[in-house]
């Protein structure tokens, strides 16, 4: 898909069909010809439009004949089966070239269409810096969104799991844990591109825009504390239940043992006057009340001591 947007007259987004200068094309998941398109009109790097089409490519910006490459990851929500949701993140790439900006991914993604829907402040696409610095911040909002999304579903399962030990709730945990994994690696990768723009030349920035890419840094440094921080949490929690689901079949073989070794002795007994010989009081008229006193005495003795030894 191939969207072409541009700032009019009353500054509001409208959508335009040819590529001009100071537009903002948004390509998300192109086919070739629209690549090809592109890239003749605006002179980018066809290789750096596939590179953002691909989810395994890591974030990074480099300068080239006059255009800026950035990629960055940005987070987004699927669903499994069941419907849980599971958080991953997606590469985006930002061009900056003399006439236009240029967004490209895979997916549509919800932080690209709060910009086609006109809910940021001071949005302009002939404002290309300020656009890209702004695209930069929107994901790292999302970032601490999904964040606190997460930990709101560990609150919930955690307290799904405190009444009931179920493998449903563990492979829940598994999932959030691998998200907070993938958000935590992303969430570092654009660091290093963010500080290689506060560093380094490849935008030319006014004061405002140095300013928003501070804010910028400051959102996502948050967002790695909040991803680790929630990262420890659930490991912590993870080690917690399984040492809690640990203990609780210890506690439940340790009470099939002492109830098999009670029963074991009315067994013995049984045993031992159901043998086909002679034996002590066969004859007397109480004998098999006799055995069933033993068998009930030795039981009951043997469960006295295991009750005060508290193996049930």
């Amino acid at each position: 898909m191939l969207e072409i947007f541009k700032s009019n007259a009353e500054r509001q987004l409208e959508s335009v069909e040819e590529i001009t200068k100071g537009c903002w094309v948004n390509m998300v998941h192109p086919s070739e010809d629209e690549i090809m398109r592109v890239a003749n009109e605006t002179g980018i790097a066809v290789d750096f439009v596939k590179d953002a089409l691909d989810d395994e490519e890591r974030p990074r910006i480099e300068k080239e004949d006059g255009n800026v490459y950035i990629i960055v990851d940005y987070p987004y929500i699927t669903h499994d089966e069941s419907g849980f949701p599971i958080y991953e993140t997606i590469p985006v790439g930002i061009i900056q070239t003399a006439g236009c900006i240029i967004t490209v991914s895979l997916k549509e993604t919800p932080v690209l269409n709060e910009f086609r829907s006109n809910r940021v402040k001071e949005f302009f696409t002939f404002k290309k810096t300020r656009f890209a610095l702004q695209i930069l911040y929107v994901i790292s909002i999302y970032y601490l969104r999904y964040l606190k999304q997460i930990n709101k579903k560990t609150n919930e399962i955690e307290r799904e799991l405190h009444q009931s030990m179920k493998n449903k709730e563990l492979y829940a945990f598994l999932a959030l844990e691998k998200s907070l994994v993938y958000f935590t690696t992303s969430l570092k990768s654009n660091k290093v591109v963010l500080a290689k723009i506060m560093r380094f030349n490849f935008l030319k920035m006014y004061e405002e825009d140095k300013d928003l890419l501070e804010d910028v840094i400051i959102e996502n440094t948050q967002a790695i504390e909040m991803a680790e921080t929630y990262s420890s949490i659930l490991s912590g929690m993870m080690d917690a239940f399984a040492s809690i689901i640990s203990n609780n079949l210890n506690m439940v073989m340790k009470f099939l043992t002492s109830i098999t070794i009670i029963l074991s002795f009315p067994t013995m007994v049984a045993s031992f006057y159901g043998m086909n010989v002679n034996l002590p009081l066969q004859h007397n008229p109480y004998a098999f009340f006799f055995a069933i006193s033993m068998a009930v005495l030795l039981a009951g003795l043997t469960a006295f001591i295991f009750w005060k030894k508290k193996y049930f």
